[in-house]
């Protein structure tokens, strides 16, 4: 057996990495300082080989026992959250991906990042390769997040080159699920919750902006693949199915069978106007495809709106 410590392992994705490493019938150590993570979402693990840590990643950690696998989940992850949390996001980026590579560094562990497509920002290629270098802003709104992770892979593949550190790094798309926080401002939860409420559903530009949206099970199998892969350099997790904010909407309409009209909002700074990923390498090295139609995948994540309501 081993022990895997998950940094944000209370948040949306780490809760469901929790949950896949304990089914395969590992020890897990969740930390999380809960600015963004819910208790709420570990609550069943509590039973289980599982040992909750309240702490900020962002000051250092020591743990005496051996920790086999480190996976860094922390930080806010949503607009409404970077932005409202700038300095936080870009600490745990840089000071929480530095304390975690110094434990995994100590410990001998297999590390594993969650960085996120984000890096790309707004692409001027499409589809988005791992070879794609970005075109970000750093110095706008959305720059805390996407420079964050940007220099936590810079950060990575440092350690991995100068002290010969086993890692990984995931580029994470849009993904969606149980447990996502209801009020995250992202267009899943808001898209659902909107619709369940027979409310107008905030579209922000003409909604011709794209996404790719992949379910919670298929990402973190991914994960898991690549965990145990060897790859060193990034690969891209997420569905490469691209659909328009618009058709989302429709979709959202047909999972929860109501009536809801369009909020048309101004486009955000620096927004996305496309997002698919490239997932070739994906497939190549870890025998990955995500197989959970969007369908599917609604209709679980409806389900669990509904329950909140």
């Amino acid at each position: 057996m081993t022990t895997s410590l998950v940094t944000g392992g209370a948040g949306f994705l780490g809760s469901h990495l929790c949950e896949r490493i304990l089914a395969e019938g590992h020890r897990v150590i969740c930390v999380d300082n809960l600015v963004t993570g819910r208790r709420q979402n570990i609550v069943p693990f509590e039973s289980q080989d599982f040992l909750f840590v309240e702490h900020d990643i962002t000051r250092p950690l020591h743990l005496d026992e051996k920790i086999d696998n480190v996976l860094h989940f922390a930080s806010p992850a949503s607009p409404i959250d970077y932005l409202e949390l700038p300095i936080q996001t870009l600490k745990v980026g840089s000071l929480g991906t530095h304390n975690t590579l110094g434990l995994a560094k100590a410990h001998g562990s297999t590390y594993l990042l969650a960085s996120t497509s984000e890096v790309y920002g707004d692409p001027l290629v499409h589809p988005q390769e791992e070879s794609y270098w970005g075109n970000v802003n750093p110095v706008g709104p959305r720059g805390v997040y996407d420079e964050a992770k940007r220099f936590a892979e810079a950060m990575v593949m440092a350690y991995h080159r100068s002290h010969g550190l086993d890692t990984r790094i995931a580029r994470i798309f849009n993904t969606y699920g149980p447990r996502m926080r209801p009020n995250d401002g992202r267009v899943v939860p808001s898209f659902i919750l909107k619709a369940l409420r027979s409310e107008p559903m905030p579209v922000f530009g003409d909604g011709s902006q794209t996404r790719s949206f992949c379910y919670v099970d298929d990402l973190i199998e991914g994960f898991w693949r690549l965990l145990a892969s060897g790859e060193h350099y990034p690969v891209n997790i997420g569905n490469p199915h691209e659909m328009t904010i618009l058709e989302f909407a429709d979709a959202v309409l047909e999972a929860t069978g109501t009536e809801a009209e369009l909020d048309f909002n101004p486009l955000p700074e620096d927004d996305p106007k496309t997002r698919q990923p490239d997932i070739r390498r994906a497939t190549e090295i870890l025998g990955w495809t995500p197989k959970v139609p969007l369908s599917d995948g609604l209709a679980k994540t409806v389900e669990y709106f509904r329950s909140l309501l």
